[in-house]
C-alpha cells in the first residue's frame, strides 16, 4: 500500500455514474445455487493483463476463492469490505500455500481498478465487472449504488463447495472461514 494512500477520503468525483443508478435500488442477495452445483463460467478482464480470465480455466488445476467485493471508487471503499480486502490481502499467500487462487471481482472500471490495484498492493487478480453482469449472475444483490460483497469457494470440479452473502450481521466471511473452505474443498 503506498504511504499516501488513506481509506477515509472527501473526494467524491466518480461516485454518481451509471454504475450508481444501476445500483441505488436495494435488492436483497439471494442464494441461486446449492452446495455441489457447478458454478457459471464467466471472462473477466484482469488488472494488468490483456486477455480475459475464465472461471473454467482453474477446473482440475486449483481451488477458487471468488471474492466479489464492493468499492464504489479508486478512493472510496465500502467500510465492510476494506477491513475484508487487506485481510485477504494478508492472508493471500496462505491460500496459495494450499493450493488455491483468489479471484478478487470488482464493479469499479478498469482505470479505477489499476488504482486500487497498485494503491493495496494486491498480489491476487483483480478481475473488473464494470457491467455488474457477473455480480447479478452470482446474486450478490446490490444497495446504494454498488454491488454488494460475496465469497465462493467453487473447487477443482467447478462445483460450489462454500458461498456467503451479504448479510449486515455479517457482510463478508472471514479470511480465516475461507481458507477452512479451501482446506475442506482441497480434501
Amino acid at each position: 500500500m503506498t504511504a499516501a494512500f488513506k481509506l477515509t477520503s472527501t473526494d467524491f468525483r466518480g461516485v454518481i455514474s451509471q454504475r450508481f443508478f444501476r445500483n441505488f435500488l436495494p435488492l436483497p442477495a439471494f442464494s441461486k445455487f446449492r452446495v455441489g452445483q457447478t458454478l457459471p463460467d464467466f471472462a473477466l478482464p484482469m488488472v494488468g493483463q490483456r486477455a480475459s480470465i475464465k472461471l473454467s480455466s482453474y477446473r482440475q488445476k486449483s481451488v477458487v476463492v471468488l471474492a466479489f467485493t464492493r468499492i464504489f471508487t479508486e478512493k472510496q471503499y465500502c467500510p465492510f469490505c476494506y477491513p475484508h480486502i487487506m485481510s485477504m490481502v494478508e492472508t493471500y499467500k496462505k491460500f496459495d500455500q494450499l493450493g488455491a487462487e483468489v479471484l478478487m471481482i470488482t464493479s469499479t472500471d478498469m482505470r479505477q481498478s489499476k488504482i486500487v490495484h497498485r494503491d493495496l498492493g494486491l498480489e491476487m487478480p483483480l478481475l473488473v465487472d464494470s457491467s455488474c453482469s457477473i455480480f447479478r449472475q452470482y446474486g450478490t444483490g446490490q444497495a446504494l449504488g454498488a454491488p454488494l460483497p460475496a465469497q465462493f469457494v467453487v473447487d477443482r470440479s467447478g462445483r460450489l463447495t462454500f458461498q456467503h452473502l451479504f448479510s449486515f450481521a455479517h457482510p463478508n466471511a472471514s479470511s480465516e472461514r475461507l481458507l477452512w473452505a479451501v482446506h475442506n474443498a482441497s480434501h
